[in-house]
């Protein structure tokens, strides 16, 4: 029973020697690493850093960046489901019209509470920060 294991233990024990010794080389051979302070600063585009990082950011673009996440995954499941309506209706399976009507429902409801919430309302975003 153990013995249908080794191939895997030899799979893993080479991968990890490959990656120790590649890392092992890349220090060996590999040049220096230049400490400079040029070579330490932030890199934007080829521009310098015109402004400091550090800065205060408004909680409503982490906000808007999460009801975006939300709704592209909520999107993401109606093609699984859009491509399972036509077998699922050719053998008889209504009920899966009623599913994605009941789904689609719930996503429209919440869209029309965020905008009434005000989470798409980026006139007001600029003061705020």
């Amino acid at each position: 029973m153990i013995a249908q294991y080794v191939p895997v233990l030899l799979a893993f024990v080479f991968a990890a020697l490959v990656a120790g010794s590649l890392v092992g080389l890349s220090a060996l051979l590999g040049r220096g690493r230049l400490h400079a302070a040029r070579k330490q600063e932030t890199f934007e585009s080829g521009m310098p850093l015109l402004d400091s990082s550090r800065k205060r950011v408004s909680v409503k673009f982490f906000v808007v960046a999460m009801v975006f996440i939300v709704f592209d995954v909520e999107v993401a499941f109606l093609f699984p489901w859009a491509v399972s309506v036509r077998g699922l209706l050719a053998e008889g399976d209504a009920s899966v019209l009623l599913d994605g009507l009941i789904f689609l429902v719930l996503l429209a409801i919440g869209y029309v509470y965020l905008w009434r919430e005000g989470a798409f309302d980026w006139s007001r975003r600029g003061s705020e920060t």
